[in-house]
């Protein structure tokens, strides 16, 4: 089968396609023919391991001292189930699936063996009826981000809610999820992708690009950083300060992502109701890898950025 492989750390072009072995599934796994990958902010910490100096020493334990411990890099997928173990009971061949391969890896390629249970190499569910594939692998990627930090917030209908970094993979879906479960969401992105965010259900929308503070007396009963910590500007100080009493403030940098299938299953749920639609910014193809990850490189992309197998 083809795969892109990283044998070394380094720029985008260290990105290779190669023939390597189709995997073969044991008794507890399955065997995926995958149709889309997602190139993820985390791929990019992968590849180029440029990660900052207190998480160096265990980024390299756990990734690879050298370079990657696993040459075929990649955290999500989207694709349809062609063998199963014997041991299998959630799934059955011809299932489209979607889902995170977590430490395993692998998602950079035609194939991809993975268990039916969650752990840190991995989580998959039945993939939303209504998406294509594209899609789904930046529902599983952004929702599974946006659910887990979302839900820390316990949000009420007609609570106040900011989406800090709105126009991303996870904000665009956190977006969504806050408007369906009833709350008054602002989001802040910038010039450029204010009509998408307002699009997606935001009340207001504020551009960091050019705003510096709140609106005087604006409180949030909940703020969610969906950028991360290492991105700051001077309103998003401004809005650390405009927690409400009692408030909740998350960034998505608070812990690791956890790879739950019921989170899978509920995103499905409500994909297919039409209350959380996926933003795919560009799809590449699967020989355009490294241009796909110099533009995810720059950090400006909407929603999320998909390379085609299929």
């Amino acid at each position: 089968m083809k795969a892109i492989v990283c044998t070394k750390y380094g720029p985008p072009e260290v990105l290779k396609i190669k023939n390597v072995a189709k995997p073969i599934p044991k008794d507890d796994e399955v065997l995926i023919k995958i149709y889309a990958t997602e190139v993820t902010n985390s791929d990019i910490f992968v590849r180029s391991s440029q990660v900052s100096i207190k998480f160096w020493i265990p980024f390299r334990l756990m990734v690879g001292l050298l370079k990657p411990k696993k040459s075929i890099i990649g955290l999500v997928l989207a694709g349809e189930i062609v063998s199963a173990g014997k041991e299998i009971t959630r799934f059955k061949v011809g299932d489209q699936v979607y889902g995170l391969t977590g430490f395993g890896f692998g998602a950079y390629a035609e194939y991809k063996c993975m268990k039916e249970t969650d752990s840190t190499y991995g989580c998959l569910a039945l993939k939303p009826t209504n998406l294509t594939s594209e899609e789904a692998t930046v529902a599983a990627y952004g929702g599974l981000l946006a659910f887990q930090f979302i839900e820390k917030g316990n949000i009420q209908p007609k609570q106040n809610v900011l989406i800090y970094g709105a126009s991303g993979t996870t904000g665009t879906t956190a977006i969504q999820y806050a408007k369906y479960l009833g709350a008054n969401v602002t989001g802040v992105c910038s010039t450029a992708n204010l009509e998408m965010v307002k699009t997606l259900g935001a009340d207001t929308v504020i551009d960091y690009t050019k705003e510096e503070n709140l609106a005087p007396g604006v409180k949030f009963d909940f703020i969610l950083d969906a950028v991360g910590k290492r991105k700051t500007s001077k309103l998003k100080s401004a809005c650390k300060k405009a927690l409400a009493p009692g408030g909740k403030y998350a960034s998505i940098d608070d812990s690791a992502l956890l790879l739950d299938s019921k989170r899978l299953e509920l995103i499905k749920v409500l994909a297919e109701a039409g209350h959380i639609k996926p933003i795919v910014d560009r799809c590449y193809q699967f020989e355009e890898i490294v241009e796909a990850h110099r533009y995810v490189g720059l950090g400006h992309k909407r929603g999320g950025v998909v390379i085609k197998i299929l």
